[in-house]
């Protein structure tokens, strides 16, 4: 008897993507029945939600619709044709997302479908990419925390278990539900916190960009007026009480001491960071005759340090802080929404607490998924949060990123946070 053969993927693929392009959501249904929307053209990588946004493209107005450009800055999106909630488009997008697109896929130009959105100044299809990142990133977070409590549960388990995970991994194959960590990105300074805090920093000295050993930049000088932005809004008169978190190449500190602070604290973990701190005499114990009174600086991680803080404040011995800042290097979200369950014990009525925002900072439609989530996390600690937006220059053009692995900026504007505890 001869075999049944196997439905073509590469055809269906493309039946997928013509659908999508041509918004026909009676066929897409009918795909769907068999297939899902997680695909990519072989050669372009253009997913179905690439595809029905590109098909817009002819009726987007001239000079957003042409070719591939920047699509990380802001384009004139009043000119643009509306594709609202009950438009084809829209409806075809929604289709997409509820068989499983992926919002924030690449295709060969390395534009995710909200970025192609955005460049042809399709704003309604665009706020429904980022709606549906942010029920995607939300949902991966609460799995995340869901396998946290379960792997605290079976820690009974881990030593039976151990044997055949290590086994698996050395084979190259890893089985269904057990997730593999690339051995990159376990030692790579700039994804591992560990690994960056026992390597060494080569850029330590230097009064310009700080670099970890893979020339990841940890801090670099453009960020100077965003610093003194951020200092602007946290710390309205002198003598207030500041504690920052990271000190990197001391932009935000230098700053700060502008404003007479009553007490300021730094928290640095860095071993090398805290030599060049010692030798730029931000330490209580340099002898140098640019010796900064009123400084106490905390070797470590924030993570041992904060706890001290929190039973120092409680015990009377230290006082809560007017303004809290926090800017560290090769910490996850995750890592940093811990810290923002802390703020309360930390800050004082009437208290500001900011940070470095730059999540997701290398696509437009990254940065205001992560940027909507941060204000869901910050509402659910009991912060409000307002917005400023600072106009970044072109980083490329300028230069700023030879010799850098990887640029980690590349929007033309900064969304600065700065947050209240809520009445």
């Amino acid at each position: 008897m001869e075999e049944l053969e196997e439905p073509d993927l590469d055809i269906q693929t493309q039946m997928i993507l013509l659908a999508s392009a041509n918004h026909d959501l009676e066929t897409l249904r009918t795909l769907f029945k068999t297939a899902s929307a997680n695909v990519q053209d072989e050669e372009t990588l253009v997913t179905p939600l690439h595809a029905a946004i590109a098909a817009c493209e002819d009726d987007s107005p001239d000079g957003t619709a042409n070719g591939h450009g920047h699509s990380n800055t802001d384009v004139d999106s009043s000119a643009a044709p509306e594709h609202g909630e009950s438009s084809p488009a829209a409806k075809t997008l929604r289709l997409l997302f509820q068989n499983g697109a992926v919002w924030n896929d690449l295709d060969a130009n390395n534009e995710t479908p909200g970025c192609m959105a955005w460049r042809l100044g399709l704003k309604d299809l665009y706020e429904i990419i980022i709606d549906a990142g942010v029920r995607a990133e939300l949902l991966l977070n609460r799995l995340d925390e869901y396998q946290m409590l379960l792997g605290a549960d079976d820690d009974d388990e881990d030593d039976e278990e151990e044997d055949e995970v290590v086994e698996a991994e050395v084979d190259g194959e890893v089985p269904d539900g057990v997730t593999s960590i690339s051995l990159q990105d376990s030692v790579n300074p700039s994804s591992n916190n560990e690994a960056y805090l026992s390597s060494q920093i080569p850029s330590a000295t230097t009064t310009t960009n700080l670099l970890d050993s893979s020339s990841n930049a940890i801090m670099m000088t453009w960020e100077t007026p965003i610093m003194e932005e951020h200092a602007k809004e946290l710390l309205p008169r002198e003598g207030m009480r500041v504690l920052n978190i990271g000190h990197g190449l001391g932009i935000f500190d230098g700053i700060v001491q502008k404003y007479r602070p009553a007490s300021h604290h730094i928290i640095e973990a860095h071993p090398d960071v805290v030599e060049r701190m010692k030798a730029a005499g931000w330490c209580s114990e340099s002898e140098n005759e640019n010796a900064r009174p009123g400084v106490t600086v905390h070797q470590g991680r924030w993570q041992d340090v904060v706890p001290q803080l929190v039973s120092d404040i409680q015990d009377g011995r230290e006082q809560k802080f007017d303004a809290i800042y926090f800017d560290t290097f090769a910490e996850s979200y995750s890592d940093f929404k811990k810290f923002i369950g802390l703020v309360q014990d930390l800050l004082a009525s009437g208290g500001k607490f900011s940070m470095f925002w730059g999540a997701g900072a290398d696509r437009r439609s990254s940065y205001d998924v992560y940027t909507k989530i941060l204000e869901m996390d910050l509402f659910e600690e009991g912060f409000d949060v307002t917005w400023q937006s600072i106009p970044i220059p072109d980083l490329q053009q300028a230069g700023e990123w030879e010799g850098i692995t990887r640029p980690y900026w590349t929007l033309n504007v900064y969304k600065l946070p700065t947050c209240t505890l809520a009445d």
